[in-house]
């Protein structure tokens, strides 16, 4: 399978994600099958919806377990905002979730005066402007990235996540998003 596989999880961002990589040139499936989700290409864990529900989600279709063999077996993953929280041990969202366990870590709620926190910000020491949109965020020593004193991108093996949004992020998101799926 050349595929991407973007992650369903009953809620997510997955038609933008998908319209976007669609302009990159890659085709893409929205799908929660674990033989898919281990079968393919690259993987996509998009963001957007409630830690709990998405993590139920994940669980019962066997998602979850797919997605932790991917990265066992050093096979590409990008997680998008809530895809990069899921990613973590455990979410202070909906009154504490576990998460993947995929990235040693915890997600807090922002304690900015400005929640949710909307709008552009520069990714340091990235050096480009990204489109973010959330309510919480990361708190882990694989912090590779930070936007404003929050954690805007981590990595952890082939996992990478970010708390941006590069499907709405213009023409670095764009970028970004193709050169993560040219190193795969």
């Amino acid at each position: 399978m050349n595929d991407v596989v973007i992650v369903d999880y009953g809620a997510g961002n997955t038609r933008s994600v998908q319209a976007t990589l669609a302009r990159l040139g890659y085709s893409s499936v929205v799908s929660a099958d674990p033989s898919m989700i281990c079968a393919a290409w690259y993987v996509v864990l998009p963001g957007v919806g409630s830690a709990r529900s998405a993590m139920a989600h994940l669980r019962a279709t066997g998602a979850a377990e797919a997605l932790g063999q991917r990265v066992e077996e050093r096979r590409p993953v990008l997680g998008i905002c809530l895809g990069l929280q899921l990613a973590l041990t455990w979410s202070a969202e909906d009154g504490g979730v576990d998460g993947l366990d995929i990235v040693p870590g915890r997600v807090v709620r922002l304690a900015d005066e400005r929640v949710p926190r909307l709008g552009w910000s520069l990714v340091e020491p990235w050096g480009e402007v990204y489109y973010f949109a959330h309510s919480y965020a990361a708190v882990t020593p694989d912090s590779v990235a930070s936007a404003e004193g929050v954690v805007a991108a981590v990595a952890r093996g082939t996992f990478l996540g970010v708390q941006f949004h590069p499907e709405k992020s213009g023409p670095a998101g764009l970028a970004f998003l193709d050169r993560c799926l040219s190193l795969a």
